[in-house]
C-alpha cells in the first residue's frame, strides 16, 4: 500500500464510502526497485540513507481491510484513484478470501462481526 500519497484521503473517502474500519501500520519494506536511493518519490530519513549495500529498507505503510466480497471492486478503485502517481512505489494491492471473521465481544460471526 502506498505510503505518503494518499493517507487521509483514503481514511476519509472510506468512512464516507462506509468502511470506517481499517488497521493501518507503518512497515520497512522494498518492491522491485530494491530501496535503491533515487527511486523512490518521497524522503528517506537519514539512518536508512546511511545503510551499506544497494539493497534498503523503504518506509511504507501497510493498509489492512476486510470487506464483503461485492464491496472490494469500489474500494479497489478508490484506492487505485487516490493513490496512482504513476511512478514507482505507487505500491499493490493484494485481494485474499477471508475463511471466517468472529467478533469477539458479541461472537458474531461471517458478515455480522465485519
Amino acid at each position: 500500500m502506498p505510503y505518503p500519497y494518499g493517507g487521509a484521503a483514503f481514511f476519509i473517502s472510506q468512512a464516507v464510502l462506509g468502511f470506517p474500519g481499517l488497521t493501518a501500520c507503518k512497515v520497512l519494506g522494498r518492491g522491485k526497485q530494491k530501496g535503491i536511493l533515487g527511486e523512490v518519490t518521497f524522503n528517506v530519513s537519514p539512518e536508512l540513507q546511511k545503510q551499506e549495500g544497494a539493497m534498503k529498507y523503504v518506509p511504507k505503510r501497510m493498509i489492512s481491510l476486510v470487506l464483503a466480497d461485492e464491496d472490494v471492486p469500489l474500494v479497489v478503485a478508490v484506492l487505485i484513484k487516490i493513490n496512482r502517481t504513476g511512478k514507482v512505489g505507487d505500491g499493490r494491492i493484494f485481494v485474499c478470501p477471508v475463511e471466517e471473521a468472529v467478533r469477539i465481544r458479541t461472537g458474531e460471526r461471517g458478515q455480522a462481526a465485519l
